[in-house]
């Protein structure tokens, strides 16, 4: 039974990173058209929306929390991640972007350690040590100025790590639905202000991307919620990281996008350590979804 629970979560992660990949590309798409303050405010506005029919099932009994003050911080920290996840979607190749994204595994420990007094072991000190000789490889010192692309990814990935430790702090009383509804709640209203202050109108074609885009982005969501009730996270690390792989083929196919040496070797250490450093970290015990 163990092995078949690994099996399906390994499977829940792949098709997750599928649809991770396809909310990227619907990013990159209206990145040209859109702001990102819009993009980000339809996102969580649309997502809530498809938990429409999960609420009319469940009643208003579902949403019952004794941890609000978590769901709101973790939304606060998570729009803001968005925001700079989407920028780095829309304005680096599609596999770089992909492959940032995956350096939250760096900053997690060093955060769990900071609050929750998590221990970090040594190989996952090294881990991290080689993750971030990857990165600087991917930001290319050897160029006359640095992509504020790639720094703004950085900072949305170590935002999101925090906003994964978070979840840590809920996902013992808190269902995965409800922490996606609730981040989807809290992050649509934290998100309208930026996006009407941004002043863009929206076509019709526009808006069934967006609509695409809260769809895949949500059942990403919720697929890794469940993939990671299914066996431990450090099992499931290097299935994360098929993004990068299909990121690349859909970068290549689509938008013509090749990478240089320097961020290919980058992409290969950071995979690695973070693959690493996920394995390497103490891992709580599963309980059944």
């Amino acid at each position: 039974m163990k092995n078949n629970d690994f099996l399906l979560g390994a499977a829940l992660i792949l098709v997750s990173e599928i649809f991770l990949v396809l909310s990227g590309m619907v990013i990159k798409q209206l990145s040209g058209e859109l702001p990102t303050e819009m993009i980000v405010f339809f996102r969580n506005f649309l997502g809530l929306a498809l938990f429409i029919p999960w609420l009319m099932r469940n009643g208003a009994g579902a949403l019952r929390t004794t941890k609000l003050r978590f769901h709101i911080m973790r939304a606060s920290v998570g729009v803001t991640a968005m925001t700079c996840l989407f920028y780095s979607w829309g304005h680096l190749p599609l596999a770089q972007a992909a492959l940032l994204k995956q350096t939250a595994p760096f900053f997690m420990p060093l955060i769990a350690f900071w609050w929750l007094r998590e221990r970090i072991n040594l190989q996952v000190k090294l881990a991290i040590i080689v993750g971030f000789v990857g990165v600087a490889f991917i930001l290319n010192p050897q160029e006359s100025a640095v992509n504020i692309g790639i720094l703004i990814a950085l900072v949305g990935a170590c935002l999101g790590a925090l906003a994964k430790v978070t979840v840590r702090r809920m996902r013992d009383t808190e269902s995965p639905q409800l922490i996606v509804f609730y981040f989807a709640f809290f992050a649509a209203l934290l998100s309208a202000i930026p996006a009407w202050l941004s002043g863009a109108s929206l076509t019709l074609i526009q808006f069934g991307w967006l609509v695409v885009l809260a769809a895949t982005s949500t059942v990403a969501q919720l697929l890794l919620s469940k993939a990671y009730g299914m066996a431990p996270a450090g099992q499931l690390a290097p299935y994360t990281y098929g993004s990068v792989a299909m990121a690349a083929l859909f970068g290549w196919l689509i938008w013509g996008e090749l990478l240089g040496l320097n961020s290919l070797f980058g992409i290969l250490l950071v995979s690695c350590a973070g693959i690493v450093a996920m394995i390497g970290k103490p891992q709580p015990k599963v309980k059944p979804v």
